[in-house]
């Protein structure tokens, strides 16, 4: 889901850049408002669950696989401005460090996966939500989440001149949405096992990070970060095939050296060893982003 530098024409990536810059710097004070002090740590917790699991690439089709988003996920247990904040600081870590979604098409990813997908999770949750139908919600708001994030992503190469036939967009689209509809089922999983854990936790806006649960997400996530990588699909995620069928994919740049690129050590090539340190890095870079960004967010909310 992530579109690599080379994809996208300037005349794509700078406006998208600036409505994101705008996008996030309003979810920042909206969160700031929004969010108790007491819950910075919280920020850390989720954003370090969520990169942690995006590592983990499950089959969708021959060949094509897929990843959890987390779009649903966060916008369900922190809300959409909080969810929109941590997802732009899991896109910028994971460009910035692993190469996995260009610099310059940065303001694009954030713009799919932090600010369109959080945003409608939280619409469709909020509307839906409601005794029967709230796993429901949750389920179709994590997956709308997915399908508009890649529909995005899909009309912004072809305003880039990268034009998808029919027959190809076609099956994109069905690789897309079986991507999402096990997007909406992990969610639900998750977000049961959390609340079963301490019932009536996960609401908008969530209050309290009990110590089972952060322990709980802190030890899944290093779980998954550090050996969860051995168990994952090799194969490319949808957008990567789909660059692969309409013979582009040569177009990706990388524009500056990263220090895990691929999510792995580049002096160590890609053992385990070398696998397991990057996840372990960059859950612990972003872990700790989250958590201080949230923390100077707070100084700023009580100031």
């Amino acid at each position: 889901m992530h579109i690599p530098d080379g994809f996208l024409t300037a005349p794509v990536y700078l406006p998208l850049g600036a409505a994101s810059a705008a996008g996030v710097a309003l979810a920042a004070r909206q969160a700031r408002r929004q969010m108790d002090p007491d819950r910075a740590p919280l920020l850390g917790l989720m954003g370090a669950f969520v990169f942690a699991a995006q590592m983990i690439n499950f089959p969708v089709g021959p060949g094509t696989t897929g990843h959890l988003l987390g779009a649903g996920l966060l916008a369900s247990t922190l809300g959409p401005a909080a969810a929109a904040v941590v997802m732009a600081a899991i896109l910028v870590v994971q460009a910035l460090l692993f190469q996995d979604g260009g610099v310059l098409a940065l303001g694009a990813n954030i713009f799919n996966m932090a600010l369109a997908a959080t945003l409608t999770a939280h619409f469709v949750f909020r509307l839906f939500a409601r005794g029967r139908l709230r796993r429901g919600a949750i389920f179709s708001g994590a997956a709308l989440g997915v399908m508009i994030s890649a529909l995005l992503a899909i009309s912004e190469l072809r305003l880039a001149g990268i034009a998808v036939p029919g027959k190809l967009l076609a099956v994109s689209l069905v690789l897309f949405a079986v991507n999402a509809g096990l997007e909406g089922v992990i969610t639900i999983a998750v977000i049961g096992v959390l609340e079963r854990m301490n019932p009536g936790w996960v609401k908008l806006p969530a209050a309290g990070t009990p110590k089972p649960v952060s322990a709980a997400l802190a030890l899944i996530s290093v779980l998954l970060a550090t050996a969860g990588v051995w168990v994952a699909s090799s194969d490319p995620d949808g957008l990567e095939k789909l660059a692969e069928q309409l013979g582009v994919a040569d177009r990706a740049r990388n524009l500056a050296a990263a220090p895990f690129p691929d999510y792995v050590i580049a002096r160590l090539g890609s053992s385990w060893a070398s696998k397991s340190l990057a996840g372990a890095a960059g859950l612990l870079v972003v872990f700790t982003l989250l958590v201080l960004g949230g923390r100077a967010l707070f100084r700023r909310k009580d100031a």
